[in-house]
Parts: C-alpha cells; sequence; structure tokens
C-alpha cells in the first residue's frame, strides 16, 4: 500500500500556528466583512449580469462571515 508523504506547508503565508480558535475566527470574520463591502461596493459600479454576479458573490460571503459568528458565539456565548 502506498504511503502518501507529509505535506510540507509553505512558509511565505502561514498563520501562526499558536493562535487559538477564537482569534483566527475573529480575524476570517473581519476579513470576510471587508470582502463584503468591497464586493458591495463594487457591484454599485455595475450593471447588469456583473452586478448580478457580485452581489451573489457578496451573499456567499455573508453567509460565510455568519457561520464564523455562529462559530464564535459557540465559543463564547452572548451574556
Amino acid at each position: 500500500m502506498f504511503k502518501a508523504t507529509p505535506r510540507t506547508p509553505s512558509t511565505m503565508f502561514i498563520v501562526n500556528p499558536e493562535l487559538d480558535t477564537e482569534t483566527l475566527l475573529a480575524h476570517a470574520c473581519e476579513s470576510l466583512a471587508s470582502a463584503n463591502v468591497m464586493t458591495m461596493d463594487l457591484a454599485d459600479h455595475m450593471d447588469g449580469p456583473s452586478r448580478n454576479s457580485l452581489l451573489g458573490i457578496a451573499q456567499v460571503i455573508m453567509l460565510g462571515e455568519l457561520a464564523v459568528n455562529r462559530a464564535l458565539d459557540q465559543l463564547d456565548p452572548p451574556a
């Protein structure tokens, strides 16, 4: 049987392996929120199918942001 060689990640772009889950999720949430704002801003300058595509992308980003927020709530439930 063939045994896979362990994958060695590139060090060019690496996330600190010592960061805790809550910190990683918080940064992911902020990145998704920024991507959503940028996509919506760009959509405001478009018409037709391009605008519709950007609005669809913004919706997918928003769904990802909601999922990350739910995970954060599970780690540290709101008071």
